[in-house]
């Protein structure tokens, strides 16, 4: 069973062990191609969640491109806040490097900044779709 929660600030959080791709920029220790860690955070999360709509770049899937500065490319602290349902706490943790974001086709942030663009949709695990899969 995998959870997916919507927090108040509008973000899902989908649970995920890998750390973020940065190939080449490891100080030492083995690296991976980029376009590998690409894909292992993209097709094999979409794949693993069976999120069929997802993963690749093509004409009919959900498809969220974010186009990085690697040299800006940097995270900020881990902070602790109030922001998942019935006022759970989570962790975030802000970024910088990402120039623009694009999801399904909208540019929803600009060098950080939202620009209002809010092109999803929460996706929930109803009881219709706990029916399909018994039967």
């Amino acid at each position: 069973t995998h959870l997916i929660s919507h927090s108040k600030s509008g973000h899902v959080r989908i649970p995920n062990y890998l750390p973020p791709p940065a190939p080449g920029h490891r100080a030492r220790g083995p690296t991976i191609p980029l376009e590998t860690a690409v894909r292992l955070q993209t097709r094999n999360t979409a794949e693993s969640y069976g999120l069929a709509d997802r993963g690749t770049p093509q004409v009919g899937k959900k498809v969220d491109i974010n186009v990085i500065d690697f040299d800006a490319l940097g995270i900020g602290a881990p902070e602790m806040v109030e922001d998942l349902p019935a006022g759970g706490r989570g962790i975030v943790q802000s970024a910088t490097g990402y120039r623009y974001t694009i999801c399904s086709g909208e540019t929803t942030f600009v060098d950080g900044r939202h620009t209002g663009a809010l092109p999803g949709k929460l996706v929930r695990g109803g009881a219709r779709n706990h029916a399909e899969h018994r039967s």
